[in-house]
C-alpha cells in the first residue's frame, strides 16, 4: 500500500503523513494528538520553551495519545553576539520602525538585552522523555547527542532547504530528512548559507536531494491535499509534512484572525522578510513586510528583533490594524477548505489513496 513506507515503518505510524511542528506557540497539545490519534504523526515545535514547559508541554502529550508525535527544537535558536548588539545598531532599527510604533501611538521599546542560547537545556528534556521523533532546524545537533537519542529509540530528524544542507545532516548521521521547500511558510531553516539563497521549490529539492541521500526524505512546503502528498511520494519522497493547512484548523494555537486571515483573499499574497524576527520567514504580505524589503542591514538579529516587536505586534492585535501583522503562511493557503484537524487528515489519506488506487484501474 502506498502508506507502507520506510518513514511510516520507522516512525510507527500508519500514515507517511506529517503535521508541521509550529513554533512561536502556534502548536497545541489538541492538535498533535489529533493528528496522532488520526495515523500520522502530530508535532509541537519547542523552540520558545523552557526546559520545565518542553516537560510539562509531553506530559500532556502523552495524556491525549498513546501514538507516536514529534517534538522540535532549534539547534540554533540566536544569531545575536553573546554581548548584544551595539548602540549603533539599535538606533539604526529604531529609527527604521518608529513611523510605526508612532502609527499605533506606542513607545520603541528599549534596546533588547542578551540572549542566551537554551538548545543544550532543552535538548536533554528531550532526552529525558524520549518522544518517538525529534526534529530540529538550523544546524544539526552534536554527534554525541544524535547517538544519544539512537540509544534511546529516538528518530531524528533534519530540515535542509539546499542540496548542500541534506548531505550535511546526511553525513552526521540524522534518520530522516526533511526537503523544505521555498513555497513553504515560516521561518526558513538554512543553516549553511543565508536563508535567501535557498529559493528552490520543494519538489525540485525532493528530486535533487533523493539522487545524493540514501535516508528517507520527507517533502515540506506547498502540500495541503492528498493529491500533494501522492506527489511527493511518486517523486521519491517517504513522507510528506503540512504546515499551513494544520495552521488553519481549529485545534491549532493560532489567534482566530490568523486563521481568517488564511482563510480570506489576503492569502493569496505571501512575502518573505526578516522585519519581525531578524530571521527569514514567509508570511501573508503586511506592510512592514513589503516595506523594509531593502532594510534587511537596520533589522535586529534573531531573537533580538522579535523582542523589539513584541510590543508592536500586541499593539497592532490590540487595535485591529492587521495590515501590520505578518501572518505566518505558506504559498499553498488559497486552497484551504478545512477548519478541522481530523476532517483535514481524512481528506489527506482518502485523497490519497484514491490517487494511488485509480492508478492500479
Amino acid at each position: 500500500m502506498w502508506y507502507e513506507t520506510k518513514a511510516s515503518k520507522m516512525m510507527g505510524i500508519d500514515f507517511p503523513i506529517l503535521q508541521g511542528p509550529f513554533g512561536g506557540k502556534l502548536s497545541s497539545v489538541d492538535l498533535v494528538a489529533t493528528v496522532s490519534n488520526s495515523g500520522g504523526l502530530g508535532g509541537y515545535g519547542a523552540y520558545t520553551l523552557s526546559p520545565e514547559e518542553i516537560f510539562d508541554v509531553d506530559k500532556q502529550i502523552k495524556t491525549a495519545t498513546d501514538k507516536p508525535y514529534n517534538i522540535n527544537l532549534w539547534v540554533s535558536d540566536g544569531d545575536a553576539p553573546k554581548e548584544g548588539v551595539t548602540d549603533a545598531l539599535y538606533e539604526q532599527t529604531k529609527a527604521v520602525f518608529q513611523p510605526y510604533f508612532d502609527r499605533l501611538g506606542i513607545p520603541v521599546p528599549d534596546k533588547p538585552a542578551p540572549f542566551q542560547s537554551r538548545f543544550e537545556n532543552q535538548v536533554q528534556v528531550i532526552l529525558d522523555v524520549k518522544p518517538k521523533v525529534f526534529s530540529f532546524m538550523f544546524g544539526v545537533p552534536s554527534r554525541d547527542i544524535l547517538e544519544e537519542c539512537r540509544k534511546r529509540g529516538i528518530v531524528t530528524v533534519g530540515a535542509a532547504t539546499t542540496l548542500d544542507e541534506a548531505i550535511f545532516l546526511d553525513s552526521a548521521g540524522v534518520d530522516m530528512i526533511i526537503a523544505s521547500g521555498f513555497e513553504a511558510g515560516g521561518h526558513r531553516p538554512s543553516f549553511l548559507d543565508k536563508a535567501e539563497s535557498s529559493t528552490t521549490g520543494s519538489f525540485v529539492l525532493l528530486q535533487l536531494i533523493k539522487e545524493k541521500v540514501k535516508v528517507p526524505i520527507i517533502a515540506a512546503g506547498g502540500i495541503a491535499s492528498g493529491k500533494g502528498v501522492a506527489a511527493a511520494l511518486a517523486l521519491g519522497a517517504d513522507a510528506a509534512q503540512v504546515g499551513t493547512a494544520f495552521l488553519a484548523t481549529d485545534e491549532s494555537n493560532a489567534l482566530p484572525i490568523h486563521r481568517q486571515i488564511l482563510f480570506s483573499d489576503a492569502a493569496k499574497y505571501t512575502t518573505l522578510s526578516r522585519a519581525y524576527t531578524g530571521r527569514l520567514g514567509r508570511g501573508i504580505t503586511s506592510t512592514i513586510a513589503k516595506e523594509m524589503l531593502g532594510h534587511e542591514s537596520e533589522i535586529l538579529p534573531f531573537p533580538l528583533q522579535t523582542t523589539f516587536m513584541s510590543s508592536l505586534r500586541k499593539a497592532a492585535i490590540d487595535q485591529e490594524k492587521w495590515d501590520m501583522v505578518l501572518f505566518w503562511g505558506g504559498q499553498i493557503a488559497p486552497v484551504l477548505k478545512h477548519t478541522k484537524a481530523k476532517e483535514l487528515m481524512t481528506s489527506l489519506i482518502e485523497e490519497a489513496t484514491s490517487y494511488f488506487d485509480n492508478l492500479k484501474a
